[in-house]
């Protein structure tokens, strides 16, 4: 099994996928970043050092919009529940967007967990099996006289190994890059998690201050969670799918649909069992409304794991029975 692990690790390697991961990182942090800079800048000029002006401001202007016919109900929602967080952070004195590097990570991770890190992810797992149909070296290692299962095994080890990796590219390289901007001081700031939410109102009975680097470590965690349910959906996709660009495109198109569904499936309570409309975990810890009422964090990693399990029972299976030599 490690001899069958280390080819799939020199293939994967081979590939140059994992690096090309790497340099879209480098090149989109950087400009992230230097937005993310100038907008506090722009913040800075406007309000001071004064960080309460700051959201005070930002409560009176989404309170103002309340009381808009053009703004959508749905959205009076999202702002009402805004407006509460932000009336927390400011009773408690502390400031919710402390610009630094450990902040710009934190929401990174929020931001990409959903999209973003899936997709880079989808780039290595949707062809690892279907690459090697395609150029016929399947059946080269087919025709060694090892198990089947013990090949896709080799393959969904090394899958997961490189999964890991890309979760923690991506939490190195935002925190190096943006602490170029904004200085690397900030694990021990106080983020506030625990709001629950029951239709436009928010319960902080539970709320409680954790610190940066233990919620960054909570939000690692469930990224790396999506990004293993991913995985191994794109894993099965390539198992089913002889064609390389086929099945990259059917787990791209997945992913994009379930980014359009997560803004509209409010009113379609059925779709809350999509493994797409359950990628964001992270926003069940920020605080953020669930795409359809009802869902909580519990339901969402029980979906995702479902689906996990259920790809991998189908990908075993049919990999095992199915004719690959001819």
């Amino acid at each position: 099994m490690i001899s069958l692990i280390q080819n799939e690790m020199i293939k994967m390697i081979q590939k140059k996928r994992f690096y090309v991961v790497l340099l879209v990182l480098l090149v989109l942090v950087p400009i992230f970043a230097y937005a993310q800079m100038k907008q506090a800048e722009d913040k800075i000029e406007k309000y001071g050092s004064d960080w309460r002006r700051e959201v005070q401001q930002a409560i009176t202007d989404n309170q103002n919009s309340l009381g808009s016919d053009r703004v959508p109900e749905e959205w009076k929602k999202y702002r009402q529940i805004y407006i509460q967080q932000l009336k927390y952070y400011l009773e408690h004195d502390v400031n919710p967007a402390q610009p630094g590097g450990v902040s710009f990570t934190r929401e990174f991770l929020d931001n990409a967990s959903s999209l973003f890190i899936p997709l880079l992810i989808m780039g290595i797992g949707s062809d690892i099996v279907s690459s090697e149909r395609t150029s016929g070296t399947i059946k080269v290692l087919l025709t060694r006289p090892v198990r089947r299962w013990k090949i896709l095994l080799s393959k969904l080890i090394t899958l997961m190994m490189f999964v890991s990796l890309i979760v923690l590219s991506t939490f190195v390289i935002c925190y190096l890059i943006s602490g170029l901007f904004f200085g690397y001081r900030g694990f021990d700031a106080p983020v506030f998690t625990g709001f629950q939410l029951s239709g436009s109102d928010v319960d902080v009975s539970a709320v409680h201050a954790v610190p940066q680097w233990k919620y960054l470590f909570m939000q690692a965690g469930l990224v790396w969670f999506v990004g293993v349910t991913v995985a191994v959906l794109a894993f099965m996709v390539s198992v089913l799918v002889r064609s390389t660009a086929a099945s990259i495109v059917i787990m791209m198109a997945s992913l994009i649909a379930g980014s359009i569904l997560s803004n509209m499936a409010s009113s379609w309570a059925s779709a809350k069992y999509l493994f797409m409309v359950n990628l964001g975990l992270t926003n069940y810890l920020a605080g953020t409304p669930a795409p359809i009422e009802g869902m909580t964090l519990g339901f969402s990693l029980a979906v995702l794991g479902l689906w996990a399990a259920a790809s991998l029972v189908v990908s075993f299976l049919v990999f095992t029975k199915q004719d690959i030599l001819h």
